[in-house]
């Protein structure tokens, strides 16, 4: 069952855009796939999908279709990043609507030694850094993503 209603989320995503996951799950259920919110989540997690201002996305949107690897930071910041301000030690990543989660997350998995840790809200990832000079050279990195 997992599979088939896999298939049907990457079908879905390929045909039509879908803004939120009651509209996914509305949708699934209209195709006689039923499903909790605990589930979809799940499949979203495990899908690896992407939300960005027009909904959610498969992570091929951003990548070769026959890479199935996840999307490269640099694709991540430049959909989804639009600006970094530095507070001392502290950097604030504004983002898209729905973008500071995989943006935080290629931050983290990237294991820069100037990061101390992040934090993702909606639109705005937190990234705490060992100093103010650290916070000015990850500030610079990032800028250039975003040039």
């Amino acid at each position: 069952m997992k599979v088939q209603r896999h298939s049907a989320i990457r079908a879905l995503l390929v045909k039509t855009s879908v803004a939120n996951q009651d509209e996914l799950r509305r949708k699934l259920a209209q195709r006689g796939i039923h499903v909790t919110q605990a589930t979809l989540s799940r499949d979203i997690k495990e899908l690896n999908l992407l939300k960005g201002p027009g909904g959610y996305a498969l992570p091929t949107a951003f990548a070769d279709a026959e890479d199935d690897d996840e999307p490269e930071l640099t694709d991540v910041l430049e959909n989804f990043g639009l600006e970094v301000r530095q507070a001392q030690n502290l950097l604030v990543f504004l983002t898209t609507t729905g973008g500071a989660q995989p943006i935080a997350a290629h931050i983290d998995y990237e294991e820069w030694p100037e990061v101390v840790g992040t934090i993702a809200g909606d639109n705005t990832v937190l990234i705490v850094c060992l100093d103010n000079k650290n916070a000015s050279a990850l500030k610079a990195r990032l800028d250039a993503y975003l040039a």
